[in-house]
């Protein structure tokens, strides 16, 4: 019995429409089969590369002690503000580049505090005074650095008693004070008082080192730009303009002691208080690594902090992040 025309039209109709399907379900299976290829070599690129970077990074940490000449007894590293470059041909093809620069020429948010975790984190007068003074050379009002200051003291610090002019929890509505160290500058952000214009303002100038250490300032490594790490000490003794003049006078090959360095010309008759005076050096007690480059079209970039106060040099923070 041969099929009326209709059922023929919608046998076709079907078959059509099966042909149609399979091929959705085809090209979707071809697809996602393309995108867990891509990821699976992706995520193997980002493996490899991120190995290149660590190996660079103990290659780093291994010279710093050559670099700072304790072995050899040679003259203080000149670390010039720019850092030092090293760039690496990878055996597969693309480079890794690492910048080594002086990681402690800044402010440490968590000297605002003293102590530790087992003994408490109480306020430090002395880097409250600091910050407060590094935001008054950066042009903001003493009013609200005061209270950025206090508030980002009482942040840190393990009571919950807040200092005039802070805030403990009762000033935040979603969360509360973290009562521990800062782990990355970025977290100044969350403070009470903090608003994007003033953390712009003191975000090239400030770090969170892992310690409660004043800022440990090494003269050798300041450029002009960093004269407020001066002018903090004292803004009315040490102006940013006589700061800068200072860093401008340095002798090639650096100052030989950190007595040599306030013995110059632009900062006679300014020597700090003892207090503040242990905090400065001719070498560097900090080294940042910055490790950028590209392997099998993925882009790597790794930031390390490698603690240089005592040989061996030793490695205590790693980010796979660009700076905040």
């Amino acid at each position: 019995m041969t099929p009326a025309p209709r059922e023929k039209g919608a046998a076709l109709i079907t078959v059509l429409v099966l042909v149609a399907v399979i091929g959705a379900v085809a090209a979707s299976a071809l697809e996602r089969l393309r995108f867990a290829t891509a990821l699976a070599a992706n995520a193997s690129a980002v493996g490899q590369a991120r190995a290149y970077a660590d190996g660079v990074e103990m290659l780093v940490t291994l010279q710093i002690d050559d670099l700072l000449g304790r072995d050899t007894g040679s003259a203080p590293l000149e670390m010039k503000p720019s850092g030092q470059t090293r760039t690496i041909t990878l055996p597969e093809g693309g480079t890794v580049t690492a910048r080594i620069r002086d990681g402690g020429n800044c402010f440490n948010l968590n000297s605002l505090v003293q102590g530790n975790a087992a003994v408490g984190l109480r306020a430090r007068p002395v880097g409250i005074a600091q910050f407060t003074g590094l935001m008054r050379v950066l042009g903001i009002p003493e009013a609200k650095a005061r209270q950025v200051a206090a508030a980002a003291t009482d942040w840190i610090d393990s009571d919950t008693a807040a200092l005039p002019a802070g805030g403990e929890d009762e000033a935040y509505r979603q969360y509360r004070t973290a009562n521990s160290l800062f782990v990355d500058r970025s977290e100044l952000r969350a403070v009470s008082g903090v608003t994007p214009e003033v953390y712009e303002a003191v975000r090239p100038l400030i770090c969170a080192l892992p310690v409660t250490d004043l800022s440990p300032v090494n003269v050798n490594g300041l450029a002009p730009d960093q004269a407020p790490l001066l002018a903090m000490l004292s803004p009315e003794q040490i102006p940013a303009d006589v700061a800068r003049a200072a860093i401008a006078a340095r002798p090639p090959g650096g100052w030989q002691s950190v007595q040599a360095f306030w013995n110059s010309p632009a900062l006679a008759d300014r020597f700090p208080t003892t207090e503040t005076a242990s905090q400065f050096a001719v070498r560097p007690h900090w080294v940042r690594v910055d490790i950028e480059g590209d392997f099998a079209g993925s882009d790597m970039f790794e930031t390390s902090l490698i603690d240089a106060r005592q040989a061996p040099s030793r490695l205590v923070q790693r980010s796979w992040t660009r700076e905040s």
